[in-house]
């Protein structure tokens, strides 16, 4: 971003809160926002509109070029100031948001901003810099409904699938915290609800995790999933019921995620170490592997096998790959 441009970024990046739930009145500073109509121009020209009229300084506004579809979503290009941008937004019109997704009722412009500035500066690695246990593990953090932390899930299932001896080097965790005895999420109710089924399977039905994650990320129909998985139901709702079982399942994970300072969704740790997959090639699955390979200190066999280095679809989708790229993240 330029200098000329910095001084937009703290009013810019709030805009990302700004929640368009069709046939929802919500509060955002104190004001009403009606709802929003679901083609993609209109919920394009909303956003506009909302920050033309709250986020920008006196003198600037912002302007719509176009709206297209890309990798799931919808690509907002927009000038402010002369300078050109492209933001994205839900094709359910339930988030907006730049490169980072930012929670207006959580985060502060301040917050947002370093969060910004530490993605910017994670250190390039090389296979030889990663820390080598003769067990590498990979911690993945993920909020399930993020369309990014998706698209990082769908990416480990290709990996156990297609190598399933790294099924146990592989642990997906998930970000939130525990409030009034209640799991909460970034993006609210539902995808609390659904980490903690995923935490519980995890924890309690393991040989059944990928599989159901499978089936998850295609459609996000859980109902389905859990009958087609052959979940223990009763065992499922006492977990997530159990706050000795659920919760401090759940607790470990937000834990790990602060003792790793862990702030987006996916986030990458290979021996307790902070990775990023594009040093290693991007979203894919090859990438990922080969990752999560060069943790362990000798050669490993199936280390050795090549895996598809298409990049990984992004949200729900019947397929692996949407055929595009995409290096977002949810915060």
């Amino acid at each position: 971003m330029t200098n000329k441009i910095k001084q937009l970024r703290a009013p810019f990046l709030v805009i990302v809160g700004f929640l368009a739930i069709a046939g929802v009145f919500i509060i955002l500073n104190q004001e009403k926002i009606e709802k929003v109509e679901t083609s993609p121009e209109d919920l394009a020209q909303k956003a506009i509109d909302y920050i033309n009229e709250n986020m920008l300084s006196e003198g600037l506004t912002a302007s719509l070029v176009n709206v297209v579809e890309e990798s799931g979503l919808y690509k907002i290009h927009l000038e402010i100031g002369g300078e050109e941008y492209d933001s994205y937004i839900s094709k359910d019109g339930k988030l907006l948001f730049p490169q980072n997704w930012v929670s207006l009722e959580e985060e502060s412009v301040t917050q947002a901003e370093e969060n910004v500035e530490e993605s910017t500066q994670q250190q390039s690695t090389s296979c030889e810099d990663v820390q080598k246990k003769q067990k590498s593990t990979l911690e993945a953090f993920v909020v399930s409904y993020c369309p990014f932390g998706t698209q990082m899930q769908r990416i480990l299932v290709e990996v156990v699938k297609n190598i399933p001896e790294l099924a146990e080097n592989i642990k997906i965790e998930y970000m939130g915290e525990i409030q009034d005895e209640k799991i909460t999420s970034m993006h609210g109710e539902e995808e609390a609800q659904e980490n903690l089924t995923q935490i519980c399977l995890r924890e309690e039905e393991s040989s059944k995790y990928f599989p159901y994650l499978s089936c998850f990320l295609k459609n996000g129909d859980n109902e389905t999933c859990l009958r087609e998985t052959g979940i223990d139901l009763e065992k499922l709702e006492g977990c997530k019921n159990d706050g000795s079982r659920g919760l401090t399942y759940a607790q470990r994970d937000f834990d790990l995620q602060d003792k790793y300072n862990v702030t987006g969704s996916p986030a990458l740790i290979l021996n307790e170490q902070k990775v990023s997959e594009f040093d290693f090639g991007g979203r894919t699955a090859e990438a990922v592997k080969s990752l999560l390979c060069c943790g362990f200190e000798g050669d490993i066999a199936y280390c050795s096998k090549t895996l598809t280095k298409e990049e990984s679809a992004t949200g729900f989708s019947e397929t692996y790959s949407s055929g595009e790229s995409s290096d977002g993240s949810c915060q």
